[in-house]
């Protein structure tokens, strides 16, 4: 039976060209990849949105309220058998002042979320897999929206990796495989939506092989 997943994030799932400011084609985004690596038992579906946080409202960007839109996408989309969530970047804004702990915290608020939607197979909860943003890069941090931003994002893996022990979901640690790109330090190039595409494809494989994954098992 087709097993649909569900790729929940911002403007890197949504496929943001940090050199154009365009969209990629779907073929390279990373969940157009992720399409391709798992062929036609899977079906993918792409829900990013430029802006989107975690949990907080932005009063510059409206309708970015990540928990706020999330039961509705679930109740769209059911029955949904694994919804892949890679959030935080927008919250490093400096103008919500949190920390990378608040913001792990977030992400953890959503993955509760999914795990009682019972908007699964039979009603059953979705299987979850967090993902952690690559950090962003210096040229981001230093000026504008994400000044100051580095330090905190090169917390996220260790953080979410325990937000994913606590909630008894997979993980994975983006930065040891892809970067932000040195034009904009927050979007991917498409070298790197390649990357992460066919790393997820083989992560998504082993959970439904029935493997527990977590950062580090993750061949």
């Amino acid at each position: 039976m087709m097993k649909t997943i569900l790729c929940f994030g911002d403007s890197n799932t949504w496929g943001w060209n940090p050199t154009t400011q365009q969209r990629f084609p779907r073929d390279v985004r990373w969940p157009g990849v992720l399409q391709q690596q798992l062929g036609n038992e899977y079906y993918i579906i792409e829900e990013g949105l430029c802006g989107r946080t975690t949990l907080r409202k932005d009063l510059f960007e409206r309708y970015t309220n990540g928990k706020e839109y999330l039961i509705p996408c679930l109740s769209s989309h059911k029955p949904i058998d694994l919804v892949a969530i890679m959030l935080g970047t927008n919250d490093l804004k400096k103008r919500f002042g949190l920390s990378a702990f608040d913001i792990a915290k977030g992400t953890g608020i959503l993955v509760n979320i999914v795990q009682r939607s019972k908007t699964g197979p039979n009603s059953s909860a979705p299987k979850v897999l967090l993902m952690a943003p690559p950090p962003i890069g210096k040229i981001a941090n230093e000026r504008g929206l994400f000044k100051g931003a580095e330090p905190k994002s090169k917390q996220f893996g260790e953080l979410y990796m325990q937000v994913a022990l606590r909630c008894g979901c997979a993980f994975f640690d983006t930065a040891e495989i892809i970067r932000s790109s040195d034009v904009d330090g927050i979007h991917l190039e498409a070298s790197d939506h390649l990357k992460l595409g066919t790393k997820v494809a083989s992560i998504i494989d082993e959970i439904f092989a029935g493997e527990t994954l977590y950062s580090n098992e993750i061949a």
